[in-house]
């Protein structure tokens, strides 16, 4: 992301020397729609961000101007209320670290990014774990990572009207280049992995479609998913969430429940597994295998979960008779969004040129790739000169 052009409209401005922060997007290797049964996911920061240049300025109002959209806008300290559009993120993000303790004063701030909307990468999180980042450092705060994650959640939740899970923000903070987290989405725990892809890429295919399905069907998948674990339950008391359920335990349910609710529930079960045997081949350095689980992934969200749409599905079977092609699967909530591949680095640009003809060709659609590389999570730093 290009900071020079953000320090000089800050400059510009507000003829401050400002600070530095930046957050990143994430893509999530695997573990889709597992966060909300309590199991496990495996994020990474990427080398897409979101990047502000940030100074007090002795008052007690907020001004704000972001340079990608060229609009600014201000609030009042004492008088924070949700309104419309970018300026909410700014808002809830003052709010809720207020709430973890941070001591809020007025202040200015200019920022950009390089994350793409819609792709499901999570800008919004990049915007909220960046902003609370800098505004820590700024206000001489002591707030650790997690509370800069859950605050970034809750401005979310509050003042954005998305009630998100914990990954999109906690990748954000808590990436390491060249590594995955492996997330405890019950306990909050968490562990690195090394990802080591050396002689490939992660390309992101975008659909550029975004299906209305998504919210409904989301809160639909949830329901589905606590109606099988009330059957489960009559079973195995002790079960608390699908979390708790092997593979080998799913099994002795079919029949036992309705297909659709026993698809969604096994879908679940196997994705935590997939997750762990993915975890086992990262370590291994077993790149193939892990691209088996990827693939995976993807037939139990298409097949099972049923969250993919067409333009995803095609894309992946695209990539199924490609020799230098890994794993891919629909990364995200679904009806949309991008398709995550592990490529050979030697094939990416044929790759991405065979991908977006055939995508216009038997779609009709244009596709958008991004080559990310893991990178490092949210921080701050001192200003270059504009």
């Amino acid at each position: 992301m290009q900071t020079t052009a953000i320090v000089a409209k800050f400059e510009e401005l507000f003829k401050n020397e400002p600070l530095i922060s930046r957050a990143p997007g994430r893509v999530n290797i695997i573990g889709e729609h597992t966060d909300y049964n309590d199991g496990f996911v495996l994020p990474a920061s990427v080398d897409k961000e979101m990047v502000f240049a940030i100074a007090l300025n002795g008052t007690d109002t907020v001004n704000a101007f972001a340079l990608d959209l060229n609009e600014q806008d201000s609030f009042k300290l004492d008088s924070i209320v949700p309104t419309e559009g970018w300026i909410n993120y700014i808002k809830g993000v003052v709010a809720e670290t207020a709430k973890k303790g941070l001591e809020p004063q007025g202040f200015d701030v200019v920022f950009a990014g390089d994350v793409p909307l819609g792709a499901g990468m999570s800008s919004s999180a990049a915007l909220e774990c960046g902003l609370a980042t800098g505004l820590n450092k700024l206000f001489n705060g002591d707030l650790s990572k997690l509370d800069i994650v859950l605050a970034s959640q809750m401005s979310e939740h509050n003042y954005a009207g998305v009630k998100c899970g914990i990954m999109d923000q906690f990748a954000s903070t808590y990436g390491q280049t060249n590594k995955v987290i492996k997330l405890d989405c019950r306990t909050k725990e968490y562990e690195y992995h090394t990802l080591d892809i050396t002689g490939h890429k992660l390309v992101l295919c975008n659909t550029n479609v975004t299906h209305s399905l998504a919210s409904s069907e989301y809160n639909t998948r949830r329901e589905q998913c606590e109606a099988g674990v009330e059957v489960i339950k009559k079973k195995y008391p002790e079960i608390i969430n699908l979390r708790d359920v092997t593979v080998e335990m799913m099994k002795e349910f079919e029949g036992e429940m309705d297909q659709v609710i026993y698809n969604r529930c096994s879908y679940v079960v196997e994705e935590n597994d997939r997750l762990e045997k993915a975890c086992e081949f990262m370590d291994k350095g077993d790149l193939v295998n892990l691209g088996k689980m990827i693939y995976g992934s993807h037939e139990g969200l298409s097949k099972k979960y049923e969250v993919s749409c067409p333009e995803l599905d095609f894309l992946v079977e695209q990539t199924l008779d490609d020799d230098s092609v890994l794993g891919a699967r629909m990364m995200g909530g679904g009806f949309g969004g991008c398709t995550i591949n592990l490529v050979k680095e030697d094939a990416v640009d044929a790759f991405i040129d065979r991908m977006t003809k055939a995508y216009k060709d038997g779609m009709g659609k244009d596709m958008l790739a991004y080559v990310v590389v893991i990178g490092p999570g949210a921080r701050t730093e001192e200003a270059v000169e504009a």
